[in-house]
This record gives structure tokens, sequence and C-alpha cells, in this order.
């Protein structure tokens, strides 16, 4: 269930427009307001490039497993744009449809971005693993991805900290996991963003499904 090229071409066509209406803000308030999105829909793209790698990767163990680890690590940074609407407030002169038109088509990207990433990553898996533990593997991913996007927005951390910065990655999870009464907020939005995501991508591949057997 790989991305065909109608696909890719998709995909770039409304990242593009998204990246113009951002410009064609900044060029009519003369502000920079919108570049933390353009950085968000780059980091967002990542796991997407890292999911076509996989089949170059595919006959060096080591280099699919390291492709693969790179995938997982910069996967949360596509659904994080959804919580860039923390952001959202009008800023005259910009009409407050268009800042919501921004955020929405950014989060929409991301979003994609993500869910044809996991397709291709769950593709790519059924030809090294049985269907069960393909199917433990993606909701595990989804799982990880949800509580990834709780530590960006709550926790301030980055996908690069984990090799950065580590010790207080293990500080944080350790008092997250021994502490589960004081960090209910994280286990409250884990859980709900993993049961969003996991909605989402059951109905996407399930119309996928649908297109097929037309």
């Amino acid at each position: 269930m790989k991305t065909g090229k109608l696909n890719q071409s998709l995909i770039y066509i409304s990242l593009v427009f998204t990246l113009l209406m951002i410009a064609a803000r900044m060029i009519y308030t003369r502000e920079l307001y919108g570049l933390y999105l353009v950085w968000n829909l780059f980091l967002a793209w990542l796991p997407f490039a890292c999911s076509l790698l996989l089949d170059k990767a595919y006959k060096k163990s080591w280099h699919y497993f390291l492709v693969l680890g790179v995938w997982l690590l910069f996967f949360p940074n596509a659904p994080y744009i959804i919580t860039d609407f923390f952001h959202l407030e009008h800023r005259s002169p910009v009409p407050y449809w268009y800042d919501l038109l921004i955020l929405f088509w950014a989060s929409w990207n991301g979003l994609m971005l993500g869910f044809i990433s996991l397709m291709n990553v769950e593709y790519s898996l059924s030809g090294r693993f049985s269907a069960k533990a393909v199917n433990a593997a993606i909701y595990i991913f989804i799982a990880l991805c949800a509580f990834g996007v709780y530590a960006g927005r709550y926790l301030r951390w980055n996908s690069w900290d984990v090799v950065t910065n580590p010790g207080n990655i293990i500080s944080d999870v350790k008092f997250i996991a021994l502490n589960p009464e004081d960090n209910l907020r994280t286990w409250g939005v884990t859980f709900f963003f993993s049961l969003l995501m996991i909605i989402c991508y059951k109905t996407l591949k399930s119309l996928q499904h649908y297109r097929s057997s037309e």
C-alpha cells in the first residue's frame, strides 16, 4: 500500500500552497509570523522522506532499522502541527479566517505526511514480519507518537534531544511512569491523541480498500 507518484505530487502541491499562504501573509504584514509553521512542516516532512528510503535500505538490516529508528524519532513531528492551533488568535490586519485556514491546512499536511509515512512503514514491515507483529508495531508506533506530541508541546522536547539530551528525557519518563496520579494530563493527551490517530489511520486505510475493491 505504498504512496503512488500521483499521491506524492498532491502532497507536495498541498505543501506549496500552504507555504504560499504563509509567504503572502508575511509580505502583506511585513512580519515574520508563520516561520514556525514552515519549520514544523519541514519536520513533518522528514518522517515521510525516511519512509521512502526504507526500500533502498531493505537489503541491509542495520541500514533498514537505522532508517526505521530515525523515522520513529521524527514521526511525532507530523501530527504535532495540530497543537499549533494553540497559537491561533486574531492578529490585525490579517483576517481571523485566513490564519485559521493556514493552521488547518498546515495541520492537514502534517497529518497526511504522518499517515502516509506510517502506511509506507507498515507495507515495508509486512515484508519482514507476520501480520500480527506488524499490526502490534503500528499500534505501538502510534502510542509513542502521541506521547511524543505531548512531550513536544508540554515538555518542550525536540526529536534530537534523544541523542543530545537523553538524561533529562529518561528522568522525565521515569517521573511520569512512577507518578501516574500526578501526570493525568500526560496520560489523557497520550490516550486521546492515540485514539484520534488510530481512528483516522484506520479510516484512511479503509477508504483505500474501498477504492481498490470497486
